[in-house]
């Protein structure tokens, strides 16, 4: 479940760069270059295709601790359990094709600074932000939220996965480009899914199931290899990019 999102498109800051330049370009970093796409300057935004080859996917369980995040009225299961056991899943179906890292492997609450923080400055990496959803009650169905350009790709995969798994009544609510917290990561690709709305009681019921969301976690395991194996290849054409400053240690909470 999202909170906390900013809606507005800042202008690009040309002092950006300068200010941010030690903290994203360190030791082994490759996420940085320059180029045509943004004027020679050092590129924070991700205006770039996908990533391809890349050795190790950071798994993040949203919410943890005092933060439950969604909670079925149906089930009474809450989101950072749900969220926690998908990440699990996913690790094991992954196995040793590619490097994982869970975000965190247990009841714990890290806040969103802290998650961003561990995604950056790693190379050759990406990371996948799990979560379940809630709003009206008549709303189901699975989505992908996505900001960068280089996300997009990933974006596209994971939604087509998750839809490929989830009933046909449940719809495909499709992918969302917003600037959340990590999403908007300026190290390394970042897409952040929303499996299922626990405040839909089927569908609540259904991610209840320990088979389905080995379902669930099965089909983004795929699409995180077909993207390692493929780079954006079949995944349609970039999005336009975007200017808007990345995540900041000076952003507010939960933004």
């Amino acid at each position: 479940m999202l909170g906390g999102v900013r809606f507005g498109l800042p202008a690009l800051f040309a002092s950006v760069a300068c200010v941010l330049a030690a903290s994203c370009s360190g030791p082994g970093t490759t996420i940085v270059p320059t180029g045509a796409a943004n004027n020679g300057r050092p590129d924070y935004w991700g205006h770039r295709a996908g990533p391809q080859g890349f050795d190790t996917v950071i798994i993040d369980a949203g919410h943890g601790g005092k933060d439950s995040g969604a909670t079925s009225g149906a089930t009474g299961q809450k989101e950072k359990d749900l969220a926690l056991d998908t990440a699990k899943r996913l690790q094991r179906q992954l196995g040793g094709r590619v490097k994982t890292r869970l975000m965190r492997s247990d009841d714990t609450f890290i806040d969103l600074d802290d998650r961003a923080a561990r995604a950056s400055g790693k190379g050759n990496t990406i990371l996948v932000s799990l979560h379940y959803n809630s709003s009206g009650s008549a709303i189901r169905g699975p989505e992908t939220y996505y900001w960068r350009v280089d996300s997009h790709g990933l974006a596209t995969r994971f939604q087509r996965a998750m839809a490929s798994v989830s009933p046909a009544e449940s719809g495909n609510r499709g992918m969302v480009r917003r600037r959340l917290r990590l999403t908007r990561n300026p190290d390394i690709p970042c897409v952040l899914l929303e499996i299922g709305y626990l405040s839909n009681p089927a569908e609540a019921r259904l991610c209840a199931d320990p088979g389905y969301r080995d379902k669930m976690a099965a089909a983004i395991a795929r699409a995180i290899l077909d993207q390692q194996a493929k780079g954006d290849a079949g995944t349609g054409p970039l999005p336009r990019p975007i200017n808007a400053p990345p995540s900041r240690p000076t952003d507010p909470a939960g933004s």
